[in-house]
């Protein structure tokens, strides 16, 4: 028995065919759907990029302790419970903040690892001049990148086709080999949304403004025709990847594979295109574009493959489902449920909601038929801290400009690894990060799906906050989560 799990980061389920999209060209996701089980109502847990990885690979919700940042010491990881279990795990990867300050210990605990380097700001190519940039732009544009992509001479070049490559050519020299984790995990289509002008030409794009590739996060600030635009390279990036994971597939196909490997594919989170009029992620409350992801699982030999699953499922599912099947026993810290029961029909449900969000932003809850977002009591934030063993975070080092009220202790039920408990809030100073999430909001997305219309209903208000409160105690939450969101 084998397993691989398929990440693409930033990938928009209401665009994809599988999920109702109706313009943008993914054959190959649509081929692995009529292989898999499709899941319906999955959904986000810690955003963004880290913390999810975090929640997939520990099976813990893990944002309203700690946002973005490394693997904890204490962390029981997929990859190291699965060598407990004598399971061989490789991972290939162009998702450089992996290799960045914050992004420690992920790719270190998988029994080997292979990077393709050039996604974003990597610190790849290397000039001392500065690169030249296009004089006039909308959004972002950064030097590095600029330097990056001069080494994209041809479609085999991107770092995206180069990952999925080398898991084909992994797949292939491991041919004859049983009971190992592959984790293929490409950066595409996140940002900066660039690929070779053919899978662009492919969406009849006559745009004729400045470059615009990196749109800014926040409120839309381009024209009309520059969001139409941008939202096409974002179609552009995602059907050349998806044209390179159906090598992948060829892959399984002529090797025989599908016979015994449970397959799993999935994202991180979404991405607004000018969906809400804003752009990215991050600043604003997570709406459905962004927390409603996508997952298909393939079941070597199942016979529920090619159907659909309707219950309630989040990302920290992901990791104990992959131990049920590989025969390996699920630690006791993890609290996702393996999803083995809904896969072969012997089960209907295994939650009865998902929480979801950023660190020190909004917290949301959502039992599939309402979204309910649950903003900070006050402007200040207070009180809200970091919990961790890993002082990094973003690219930096984590609380240098508080040092003074930093303080160490074993803070958390489930570890007795002492800790930093870093202050993330103070009442004496403004909060500006939640400038945009200071309304808490209460949605019925059975009837209003893009989250229009807020609705005012105190009872059914009541009982969101009973589930959110429910699910925050689940998670282990810290109790002055509850204080700092007036619970």
């Amino acid at each position: 028995m084998n397993t691989i799990v398929v990440l693409l980061d930033t990938l928009n389920r209401h665009l994809l065919p599988t999920y109702g999209g109706d313009w943008v060209k993914t054959p190959n996701i649509e081929r692995l759907a009529e292989k898999s089980v499709v899941f319906d109502q999955h959904w986000s847990g810690s955003l963004p990029c880290m913390p999810a990885r975090r929640d997939l690979l520990t099976g813990r919700t893990a944002f309203l302790e700690k946002g973005w940042g490394g693997i904890e010491p204490f962390d029981e990881t997929l990859p190291n419970v699965l060598r407990k279990g004598g399971v061989f795990s490789h991972i290939v990867t162009d998702h450089y903040h992996y290799f960045a300050t914050g992004g420690e210990n992920y790719c270190q605990s998988f029994t080997t690892w292979d990077f393709h380097r050039g996604q974003e700001d990597d610190p790849w190519h290397s000039t001392v001049s500065e690169p030249e940039v296009p004089a006039e732009h909308y959004g972002r544009v950064r030097t590095q990148y600029e330097r990056n992509r001069k080494r994209f001479l041809q479609e085999e070049d991107y770092a995206g086709p180069r990952t999925m490559r080398a898991a084909c050519d992994w797949l292939e020299s491991n041919a004859e080999e049983d009971n190992y984790f592959l984790m293929v995990e490409a950066f595409d289509p996140h940002e900066p949304f660039d690929c070779p002008k053919h899978y662009l030409d492919l969406y009849q794009d006559d745009y004729k403004g400045p470059l615009y590739n990196w749109p800014n996060y926040g409120d839309v600030d381009v024209p009309e025709e520059a969001v139409a635009h941008v939202r096409k390279r974002y179609a552009a990036n995602l059907t050349m990847i998806d044209h390179w994971l159906g090598k992948l597939l060829d892959t399984m196909d002529r090797l025989a594979l599908w016979q015994d490997t449970l397959l799993i594919f999935t994202t991180d989170h979404g991405f607004l295109l000018g969906e809400h009029q804003k752009m990215g992620k991050n600043q604003m409350h997570v709406f459905n574009e962004l927390a409603h992801i996508p997952m298909m699982i393939h079941v070597p030999g199942g016979e529920h493959n090619g159907t659909r699953i309707s219950a309630l499922t989040q990302n920290i599912d992901v990791m104990p489902t992959i131990l049920d099947y590989m025969n390996v026993a699920i630690p006791d810290q993890v609290k996702g449920h393996s999803l083995r029961g809904l896969l072969e029909g012997q089960m209907d449900k295994v939650r009865n909601a998902a929480i979801y969000g950023y660190h020190g932003m909004a917290v949301n809850v959502t039992d599939g038929n309402y979204t309910y977002m649950r903003a900070p009591r006050a402007a200040d934030n207070h009180p809200c801290f970091t919990y961790t063993a890993m002082p990094t975070t973003f690219r930096s080092y984590l609380g240098n400009q508080v040092q003074e009220l930093i303080e160490t202790g074993r803070f958390l039920p489930y570890t007795r690894f002492p800790l930093f408990k870093v202050p993330m809030s103070r009442q004496d100073e403004p909060y500006a990060t939640n400038r945009q999430v200071m309304e808490t909001k209460l949605y019925d997305i059975s009837q209003d799906y893009q989250q229009q219309h807020a609705i005012q209903d105190a009872e059914l208000e009541a009982r969101m906050i009973r589930l959110l409160k429910e699910s925050m105690h689940e998670a282990n939450t810290p109790l002055e989560q509850f204080e700092r969101l007036g619970l």
